[in-house]
Formats: C-alpha cells, structure tokens, sequence
C-alpha cells in the first residue's frame, strides 16, 4: 500500500504522510529493504522488469523502495514531478554533469560556490574539455553578459554559502528558459521548507542531502527534483554510474523529512535572533544574514523564501589584514557550545573558517571574487537555546 496524499495537502502534512509504501506485513514505521537485489516469481516476470514492460525492484543500484519512497516525497514538498536521489550531494552534482554536458560544452557558474562545487568543476569537469564560465550571482547583467553558444548549464545556489547572497531566480530562469539552456539551483541551504526553486522556472533543484535533509549530521545523500523527463534523463545515467543512496540512508533521510519543517523554522527563528545580535555588535565588521532587513536583498530573499534560514555569517573587525586569520581562529577555539566542523544543517550549531576549510582549496582569485576573508567566520545555527549561543560568541569574542 503506497500513501500518496495530495497537492492539496500542506507541506507539514506530506513531509509525513507522502510516499509511505507497505509491505504485505503492514508494518506502521517503514521496513528497511536492505538488500542488492529483488527476487523474481518466474523468468517471464523478470523479463518484464528488465525490459521496463512491468514495474518492481529489480536491483538497489537502481531500483529500492527506500529510495523511491524518499524520492517521492522530496518530489511532492519540491512541488516536482519526480526525483532522483544519490550517494551524496556531490554525486548529485557530478550525475547533473554528466548528464547534461559533453566535450565542448560550457558551464555558467558564479564564485558565489560551496567551494568544492568549484574544485569539481575546475579539476574534474574540466578534464573531460567542458568550459566554466562565472557570473556575479547577484548582477542578471553578467548572467546575460556571461552567456556563451555553447553554454549547456546553468548552475547557483540561493541564498549561497557562505554569504548568504541570493540570486533573482525568475530572472535566472527566465534568461535559461530563453536561451534553451537547464537551470540548476543548489536549495541545501533552504531546503524545501523554505524555498521552492521550480516555482520561479528553476529546471532542477538540487541538494546536499547531508545537511539540513537529515538535520542530524547522521548520513550522507544527494537528491535532486525536477520535471519527469529531465529527472528520467538522470535515472538512465545513474543505472549505469553507480551514484546510488543505499537502502539504509534513504530510510533515514525519508523519516527525516518528517521534522524538517519543524526544525527550519526553529532553525530560521533562533539564526535571526544570533544575526540580530551580532549586527549591533561594535567587534564585527559586517554580518550576512538575509532574514536581516540591512541585508541588500532583503526583499528579493523574503520574496522567494519562507525565512532567513539557519546560516548565519559574519566579519571580524579589519577581516583582512594580516592577524584577520589568527584572530578568527581563537574565536572559533574559544567557543564550548558550537561543533568546530565543516559540515552544516545539524541539529548542533556548528562553526566553521570558510577561507581555511571549505574554500581552502579555492585559487586566491577565485576566493576573493566570492567575498571570502581571512576574517570570515561561518556559523550553521542548531536547535538550542539561541541565548546559550549569543552567550557563548559573546564569551567567545571576548
């Protein structure tokens, strides 16, 4: 028994209800279906399942109830056609890459990156003789300007990480749609709680499954959602690829859509009180927080998202000069309650050095372009009492 639920149904609603298949055993809590491959009745019945002529398992490179249940209801919170999950949010990526593109085709990015996005597209994509090309994510003259016969891809994130800068995804999807080209939204940041890129024209809407999705920092996972035939293109790549999700992680990344709307609005409430605060702070030079009316784009971020989200960025004073790096860095040290780690969208707050960590193996060009000081600090805002985490940097900055 699969419970499908409706478009009528409010997002909360199918995070839980949405994609639930049984077993014959009616279980309440979905089964786990750990296995490499699906048994057949009779040779005839695989033949059928091979060919495509009869739905049903075949084998969990492809093929998992789990999988097809956490794809089913990302789809229906992403207001998508369907979804294609993978290993991780970088297979995600690569899976769109070589999908997509071929020798001679170019990207159009922006330096507003995860910054291993943009070591996968400097070192990895660019092997196979396809071009990268970066646009300013906020200026939709540069996206126009920077466009090019061959260009294939169109690929951002919105709000991005690690400042928090948004993108006009009408406009982005408007110029794509014109020029025949696939938009590619990196919504990690957001998730589909906050943020639905397909509603503006967005083509595909992907994301790190690893972060706010599981909210836990538990497993590892890619999804991306989108139209039938643009996701049914990245199924056939991904039958032969071998980006798959295991069984087990599915299960987990599935329940855990169950709370995800919860969480991001706590998330979101306690990270704008954390900016608010740190904005009138005499010790920082700037904060990046869209949820923040000083924010530039304030209302373009409030007219394509629910809320400011969990990520909350800041400057130190004098961010670049020469003791910036030492002097972030003791702030980060003196922290107790803040997890020093890269990852990000767990239910423990967690701090980072983006300039040393996630964008360390950015070129200085590249990195500067994208507004990444050596005074930078990254916090990924979790579910504890917002006063402890004020407190805390307080203590921390002093």
């Amino acid at each position: 028994m699969t419970s499908k639920g409706t478009k009528k149904n409010s997002f909360a609603t199918k995070a839980v209800r949405h994609g639930t298949t049984r077993s014959v055993f009616g279980e309440h809590s979905e089964a786990i279906f750990q296995t490499s491959s699906f048994v057949f009745n009779t040779a005839e019945e695989a033949a059928q399942r091979f060919s495509g002529d009869q739905d049903g398992p075949i084998y969990s490179r492809f093929s998992n109830p789990n999988t097809e249940m956490f794809e089913e209801r990302l789809a229906s919170l992403e207001n998508a056609e369907a979804s294609c999950a993978t290993s991780t949010g970088m297979s995600a990526i690569m899976l769109t890459c070589l999908t997509f593109l071929k020798s001679g085709d170019r990207i159009l990015a922006t330096p507003s990156l995860f910054g291993a996005t943009i070591q996968a597209f400097e070192t990895v994509v660019k092997k196979f003789n396809i071009g990268i090309d970066y646009a300013r994510l906020t200026d939709n003259t540069d996206w126009k300007a920077k466009l090019k016969s061959r260009t294939r891809l169109i690929f951002l994130e919105s709000p991005s990480n690690p400042l928090n800068e948004i993108a006009d995804l009408k406009k982005i999807s408007e110029l794509s749609s014109k020029a025949g080209i696939i938009s590619v939204v990196d919504n990690c940041i957001c998730t589909p709680s906050l943020q639905n890129p397909l509603d503006f024209g967005i083509d595909l809407s992907l994301h790190s499954a690893t972060k706010f999705i599981d909210g836990q920092g538990r497993s590892l996972g890619g999804i991306i959602a989108g139209n039938k035939n643009l996701i049914g293109e990245l199924k056939k790549t991904m039958r032969f690829c071998g980006f798959s999700l295991s069984p087990f992680n599915s299960w987990l990344l599935f329940k855990s859509l169950e709370t995800l709307d919860v969480r991001m609005n706590q998330h979101s409430k306690s990270a704008k009180k954390i900016a608010g605060w740190l904005s009138k702070d005499k010790r920082v030079n700037a904060v990046y927080y869209p949820g923040l009316t000083s924010h530039p784009q304030y209302e373009l971020a409030m007219s394509q998202q629910k809320s400011g989200g969990a990520l909350v960025s800041f400057e130190i004073k004098d961010p670049t000069d020469e003791s910036a790096q030492a002097r972030a860095w003791k702030i980060i040290d003196n922290l107790t309650l803040f997890s020093r780690t890269g990852n990000l969208g767990d239910t423990r707050s967690t701090v980072t050095h983006p300039a040393t960590t996630t964008h360390a193996k950015v070129e200085s060009k590249t990195k500067k372009l994208a507004g990444i000081t050596d005074g930078l600090i990254r916090l990924s805002i979790g579910l504890e009492d917002y006063e402890d985490l004020i407190l805390d940097l307080n203590e921390a900055m002093s």
